[in-house]
């Protein structure tokens, strides 16, 4: 077997591993969006967060995973928009400053609601979800809150007809779904608790709850939707009055012999901009970088670098996230209570 052949061969195989064991995107950028795995987080912060983001993982390689979302989530019944560090610019004092540490209570009782649509594509299979959020947070301590939420939608998976490849090419077979793309809806529910004070977070999500089986044409052509497990943690250290850094780790489990983990480091300046590395063990390396543009406007990049096989035929992974701050009624330059 050539070498050329053999890499094809192992791109296969890993692209088909993707797709059945792992059925959840993957994010670099977790750190900016946890609601995008959790949705306890729905409500957490002052004002309505919107995020816009985008994966191209893998470029180069054709049918690796492109992936599109949309969320948005804000509080309900949430009264206690303090004015601290955290909320105004001072002259000559850092908003993330020791005052924030000093300033920083638990936050009354209070709802939050929220809306995400992700789009994933893999190869051949195209995945649309859309999910509604609930989550209620309470104080357990002075300086601890602590959040629980569920989100419950449908799940659209298509199979696209047209980039299949058959001898008979038969547009009256139904595996070719008569020439048109083939799908299923499937319900989709997700639950998780958040636990958030000044300097740290904890959090345990589920999604795909439901396992299910998923079939195109007479139980085959499908796979199994699987549950996964999402658990995450980060702390934020003072390294001076201007610089803070967050370390964090994600760890993913889908499979018992094979679970995931995520280590990041995020150097952050005032409020204005950062800076941060990431390590996904036995995959890769990324870099990231990210603006504040005033008070209702951000802005986050981020490239991997990929060590396993495929990054012999891929020019690595692009993704960006922006986001926008509706109704920051007290200016926070960003969110307070996650990173």
């Amino acid at each position: 077997m050539s070498m050329k052949k053999l890499i094809c061969l192992v791109v296969v195989l890993q692209s088909i591993q993707f797709l059945f064991a792992q059925q959840r995107p993957q994010y670099t950028q977790y750190v900016l969006n946890n609601y995008i795995i959790n949705p306890a987080l729905s409500g957490i912060e002052n004002y309505t967060d919107v995020k816009v983001g985008s994966r191209d993982q893998w470029v180069g390689l054709n049918g690796a995973p492109r992936t599109m979302y949309l969320t948005v989530h804000a509080p309900i019944g949430k009264t206690d928009y303090k004015s601290s560090a955290t909320s105004f610019v001072v002259p000559g004092e850092n908003p993330r400053g020791k005052s924030y540490w000093e300033n920083y209570t638990a936050s009354e009782p209070h709802h939050g609601v929220g809306l995400s649509i992700v789009s994933d594509k893999t190869g051949l299979y195209n995945r649309v979800s859309a999910n509604l959020s609930y989550a209620y947070h309470i104080g357990l301590s002075p300086k601890t809150n602590m959040a629980a939420g569920f989100a419950g939608g449908i799940m659209k998976i298509g199979r696209d007809v047209s980039g299949s490849t058959f001898d008979n090419n038969d547009p009256t077979d139904p595996a070719q779904g008569n020439g048109n793309d083939i799908y299923k809806l499937h319900p989709d529910l997700s639950a998780g608790i958040w636990v958030y004070s000044a300097n740290h977070f904890f959090g345990l999500s589920a999604q795909q709850i439901i396992p299910q089986k998923v079939s195109f044409v007479d139980d085959t052509l499908g796979f199994k939707i699987i549950p996964h497990l999402f658990l995450t943690g980060g702390y934020r250290f003072l390294v001076s009055d201007d610089i803070n850094a967050i370390p964090s780790i994600m760890v993913k489990y889908v499979s018992p012999l094979d679970p995931q983990f995520d280590v990041n480091v995020k150097l952050q300046y005032r409020d204005l901009f950062w800076v941060g590395a990431s390590c996904r063990f036995k995959e890769g390396y990324a870099g990231m970088l990210g603006l504040n543009v005033g008070n209702t406007f951000n802005v986050g990049y981020a490239y991997d670098y990929t060590t396993s096989n495929l990054g012999t035929v891929s020019k690595g992974t692009h993704e960006i996230i922006i986001g926008f701050l509706l109704g920051n009624r007290y200016d926070d330059s960003c969110p307070r209570n996650i990173w």
